[in-house]
């Protein structure tokens, strides 16, 4: 979010300051010793006002432009006053167009984010004006109303930059808080989610437990390992699970195969279409291998592989380690199922 004044206005207000000092120097230009250098000075004046203002440039004006500026408060100054009488009987009157005019660039200077240069012109103004007819001159011609210009142009160009910082910084906070809040709230919806599905597949055993007094049979016991096995997928597997896959994956293990889920975020970014395709191949894998142990883990989510699924099968060596003979790590297991899962359909 940015706060300012509209361009268009701005455009227009400078626009109409600068045609109506270019009108009192018209206005005034019997007054002046030769008009020539007057009238130079009046196009340079609208020159550089007119490129300063054109549309489609940053808001933060050039470093070059802002060097013609003061090059060009410069010019003005001295081409009219070179032809300016001090001293004049009768005063000035509007012949000193050129001290708003160096205000009115100044100012647009200013706006423009280059406040040093601004201050640069303003200054060259105040010590032409005190060499030129003395410090009396300074409020007699009107160089403390372009002092004035130039400070609130400043002031308010600050005070706009920092409101918008300001209001960027809030917005931002207003995002982190909403996309906390609603992590919060898709964490508190996934805890109740999985409650939900743990309590669905444990209640039936806990009744079954309490009736019978804990006196289960073998084949009870061996099916609440299995419930544990399946409400560890529900915490370690997340997103590889959908009821395809809890289902082969709880006739796997009463087949005796030992299935171990995890996943590690990596399918967090992909589609609905895409990861129920995912699953559906997870859980044929799973189905058709004949492998007694079976690992399926997600890939990094920058790979192009979603899910690796391994089914390992004890080789001749591995079952005698097993039997006690040996403490070494089972090394020697055979790799009945490689299958990688891609991200993508190809």
């Amino acid at each position: 979010m940015r706060i300012g004044v509209p361009r268009a206005l701005i455009v227009s207000m400078a626009g109409i300051f600068a045609a109506y000092h270019i009108v009192l120097g018209l206005y005034t230009i019997d007054i002046p010793a030769n008009p020539l250098p007057v009238l130079a000075a009046m196009v340079i004046y609208a020159s550089t006002v007119t490129i300063s203002m054109l549309p489609g440039q940053p808001e933060r004006m050039s470093t070059w432009m802002a060097v013609v500026n003061v090059i060009a408060c410069l010019a003005i100054t001295v081409l009219v006053a070179s032809q300016l009488d001090p001293a004049r009987p009768g005063g000035l009157s509007y012949a000193t167009w050129y001290v708003a005019a160096v205000g009115t660039l100044m100012t647009i200077t200013s706006t423009r984010r280059r406040h040093l240069f601004a201050w640069i012109g303003i200054a060259v103004l105040v010590v032409h004006t005190i060499v030129w007819g003395g410090p009396g001159l300074l409020l007699g011609i009107g160089v403390v109303g372009s002092i004035s210009w130039v400070a609130v142009s400043h002031i308010l160009s600050r005070a706009l930059a920092k409101a918008s910082r300001d209001a960027a910084s809030f917005a931002r906070a207003e995002r982190e808080a909403t996309d906390w809040q609603a992590a919060q709230e898709a964490h508190l919806y996934e805890r109740q989610t999985r409650l939900g599905q743990t309590g669905a597949m444990a209640v039936p055993m806990l009744t079954i437990i309490e009736q019978s007094g804990g006196e289960l049979t073998d084949e009870q016991r061996q099916e609440c390992l299995h419930l544990e096995g399946a409400i560890r997928d529900e915490i370690r597997g997340r997103r590889l699970l959908d009821d395809a896959v809890r289902r082969e994956v709880m006739a796997a293990r009463r087949r005796g195969v030992a299935v171990t889920l995890f996943d590690e975020g990596g399918l967090d970014e992909l589609d609905a279409a895409s990861l129920d395709r995912v699953l559906g191949m997870l859980a044929e894998a799973i189905r058709t291998t004949s492998a007694t142990r079976v690992i399926a883990r997600t890939a990094p989510a920058d790979s192009e592989t979603a899910v690796t699924v391994v089914g390992l099968t004890p080789s001749a060596s591995s079952r005698v380690r097993e039997l006690g003979e040996s403490d070494e790590d089972d090394e020697d297991d055979v790799v009945d199922l490689w299958l990688e899962i891609p991200r993508t359909s190809r």
